[in-house]
């Protein structure tokens, strides 16, 4: 098994923009088969390199029975937008209301360097969105409107793993679908 530490609110990595994958070799499909082992371990509906503390645009997803990843993503979003409440692996057990377009078209490639489309509604779009974020060094938290984001500052403040990266995350499902971003 290849399952990785979940890097956590606080760690730097996860606010700096990743790099685009350059060479899609042995070394890509191994941190493909990390990101996807590691997410399905968690469990999650999707994780990002950075959350394993690569800076490589590349993430994973699992939604709807769907198992994916996509490297180097570029996204096309709808203007209507959708509420629902969202985790992330890297916030563990707290879950907030964060506004996302209802839908997406993700472009991008696989891990043989093959071109990829995905288009997703609802909860693949709001994955899509949320993992991309992750790689453009954007966290859920600043997605929220301020109230709402204060509210998840106070409960992060208070959450018992603030400020400390547990050597490996387990966490409950602590989203509306069973699992987190």
């Amino acid at each position: 098994m290849s399952i990785q530490n979940i890097r956590i609110f606080g760690d730097p990595v996860l606010r700096t923009p990743a790099e685009p994958v350059v060479d899609f070799d042995r070394e890509l499909r191994q941190l493909v088969k990390d990101l996807t082992e590691t997410m399905m371990d968690a469990p999650g509906a999707g994780l990002a390199a950075p959350q394993i503390g690569v800076g490589l645009r590349v993430f994973t997803y699992w939604i709807d029975g769907e198992l994916g990843h996509l490297v180097n993503p570029d996204l096309d979003l709808s203007e209507e937008l959708q509420e629902g409440e969202e985790g992330c692996l890297s916030f563990p057990g707290l879950r907030f209301e964060t506004p996302r377009a209802l839908r997406t078209v993700a472009k991008g490639f696989n891990q043989f360097g093959e071109p990829v489309v995905i288009e997703g509604s609802e909860l693949m779009a709001r994955c899509l969105q949320h993992e991309t974020d992750h790689l453009d060094g954007i966290l859920f938290i600043d997605r929220m409107d301020p109230e709402q984001r204060k509210a998840a500052m106070k409960a992060i403040r208070e959450a018992d793993w603030d400020g400390q990266a547990p050597p490996q995350v387990k966490v409950s499902p602590h989203s509306t679908f069973g699992r987190a971003l």
